[in-house]
Order: C-alpha cells, then structure tokens, then sequence
C-alpha cells in the first residue's frame, strides 16, 4: 500500500492555487472554496498562483474566463505572476504523455463510451464512473496500429498499478483507494491528442510549483490518479486538502449546469462582496467583522475550526447576501 504524506518538506515553499474552469458561471460553492485555498496559503504566508483549466473541449466558452477574472477580483483574491492559460501548455503536457508512452505506462484504447456502456453487466447509476475492464490491454502496439486494425483514432490509458494509495488529507481523514479495482486504467489522452484532466492537473501543479491542492471533497478520488500519476512521472506529490461542500436549502448540491445564482449575477445586483467573504468565513467556524474584506480575515484563519459536514446555504444566508448592497 502506497501512502501520500500531507506534510511537505522544507526545501518547497508553501504555493497555493486557484484553478476555475471556464465552462460556466462560477458561484457561492466556488467562492467559498476559492477564498479557503486563498486563507490556507496566505495567512500562512505561501504563494498563490492562478491557472484557468480550458482543455474541456466543447464545453469551455471563452467569455467566461473573463467573467472568472472578475469573480476573484471582485472577492479580493490575488495570485502572484502571471494567470496559467492551461491550453497554452499543451506542448508541456504532451510531452508528459511522451514520457509515459516511452516507459510502457500507456497504451491505446479505441473503446468508445458505447462500447464500454455495452460491457456493463448491470446499468450505472447516477454519476457513478464504470470501472474499465481492460479491453484494450496488450492489443495494439501503438496509435498508428491501433487506428490502422480499429479505423478509430484511440485515446491512451494510463496502466494503473494494483493495491491502495492512501491519501492523508491535510484536512479530510485518511482515505484509501485501489484505483485499479474502483476505476481501472483511466484515460490521460483523449483520441484528438488533447491531454485529459488527471495528467494535465498534475503536470501543471508540477510546472507551477504548487504545493497545496484545496479543493472540494468530491474530487478526493481525483487525488488517488493523480498520486499514481505524479509517481510515475516522478513529481513530488502536493498537500491535498479536501473541503466539505457547499449545499443549497434543499441539500443539492451547487453546479454550473442548474444555473445556480452565480457570482456574476449577485455582482451585477449590486451585493457587496464583503457579504460573501463573511458569509464563507462564517461558515468555516471563523469570527469575523460583519464585512471584512478577504484580506482582513487572514489572521482569523485556521483550517482546525471547519466544520466537516456540508455547508448548506440557507434562505436566510441567501437574504442576507441579497440585502448586502
């Protein structure tokens, strides 16, 4: 069993990030996770650094980069240098999947999501990700093989190694996951070449010197792969701190794809972001002025007084932000 400390050596310099996807709005989920991973590394006195994560394909809109630049500045959040386009990388990234292909730790895969759908002996449920069986393992030699005997273009697996990984999260409990037996060999490129999420996350943490991932708890899974991952490029493994999440009154949880009330439209009804700022600090266990600023909350910050259940975002919290003007 493999184990990833939450404790970081001496010689790295505490490096935070903010990591938004440009596919929509961000909202009162995001800005709570934001300015937690902007108080864990600042109060500490670490660095931040910012990256907008647009290799999602189809679903990325350019428009909403700018909006997200808007969000953080209007929440008081600040990175050091310049933001990290992550599709401007993309010659780092497939380099990374050079090196992987060159040790054997890839391999070709013309599966599509109907072929693999088709293999499920029982239907899934809900976002629950099917475990891949492996249908591609040791049959083609190499792309240019595998589109030549297929006449598909293939994406490229990542042979996962057998056993548990456990992440001893710098707030979550420690957690185990056999990758292999949940998830099975997950895709790092997809059949256009573009560099799937797990490995470009981990090589632009690398490339940005990241040594803190706060983030939601509902990508603590991702940080298994990604352990696997930075292994076997040989990467230092980051902090992962995974942070309950933001609910609404009915316990749904916030997504860009139900249009929740997003930061862009409270900016545009005039509520004052101080609100938001002492809402999120309120809801991390923190005592602070009615409307402090991002800035001012640092030295109240502490991670041991977060609450380890969902935040539920109430009608009354919701009032509250809405008369903030």
């Amino acid at each position: 069993q493999h184990g990833c400390r939450s404790s970081m050596t001496a010689t790295r310099p505490l490096i935070g990030r903010l990591a938004p996807s440009p596919t929509g709005l961000l909202h009162l989920g995001h800005a709570r996770s934001f300015l937690l991973a902007w108080w864990s590394a600042r109060s500490r006195g670490g660095g931040m650094v910012l990256r907008m994560e647009d290799l999602d394909g189809p679903r990325v809109k350019p428009a909403m980069i700018d909006a997200a630049l808007r969000d953080l500045d209007w929440l008081g959040l600040d990175w050091d240098g310049p933001w990290l386009l992550q599709s401007s990388g993309l010659e780092r990234l497939r380099a990374a999947v050079d090196r992987l292909t060159d040790s054997g730790a890839l391999y070709p895969c013309v599966c599509s999501r109907g072929d693999l759908r088709a293999q499920l002996s029982a239907p899934q449920q809900g976002d629950v990700e099917p475990r891949y069986p492996g249908t591609c393992l040791g049959r083609f030699e190499s792309l240019d093989v595998a589109r030549a005997e297929s006449g598909r273009d293939a994406s490229l697996r990542f042979r996962v190694p057998t056993g548990a990984v456990t992440i001893n999260d710098g707030f979550a409990e420690a957690a185990s996951f056999d990758v292999q037996a949940e998830v099975g060999d997950f895709m790092v490129a997809r059949r256009d070449g573009t560099p799937a999420y797990q490995l470009a996350v981990v090589v632009d943490d690398a490339h940005q010197g990241v040594t803190e991932v706060l983030r939601g708890d509902d990508l603590l899974p991702s940080a298994a792969r990604q352990w696997h991952l930075q292994h076997a490029l040989g990467l230092a493994h980051p902090t992962f701190v995974h942070v309950p999440l933001v609910v609404d009154g009915s316990g749904r949880r916030f997504a860009k794809r139900a249009d929740d009330l997003s930061l862009a439209e409270l900016r545009a009804r005039g509520v004052d972001p101080r609100a938001i700022v002492s809402w999120a600090a309120r809801s991390a266990g923190l005592e602070v002025p009615k409307r402090p600023t991002a800035r001012a909350v640092l030295p109240a910050f502490t991670l041991e007084r977060l609450p380890r259940t969902q935040v539920r975002l109430s009608a009354d919290d919701l009032a509250m932000l809405m008369s903030s003007k």
